[in-house]
């Protein structure tokens, strides 16, 4: 399998889970956050689909996290 088809499928397997549990955050950086992950990830050697996917997802929620203000401070 190619290199592009490997991060077609990772990106589309990540954004639809994603999307499925209600996390997509706007397409635009969404898009940008997954895309970074899985190429650092190639670079690093790595072509498991899966484990691009599931890695860049782990990769958004952290960024997500970061992202948004603590919203337990407000109302905790």
């Amino acid at each position: 399998m190619s290199i592009r088809c490997t991060v077609e499928s990772a990106f589309f397997i990540a954004w639809s889970f994603l999307e499925q549990s209600g996390e997509l955050g706007p397409p635009d950086e969404t898009a940008n956050v997954l895309l970074d992950a899985i190429e650092a990830q190639l670079k690093t050697g790595e072509r498991r689909q899966l484990m691009l996917a599931n890695r860049a997802i782990d990769a958004f929620r952290a960024h997500a996290a970061k992202s948004r203000p603590s919203q337990e401070a407000r109302f905790g």
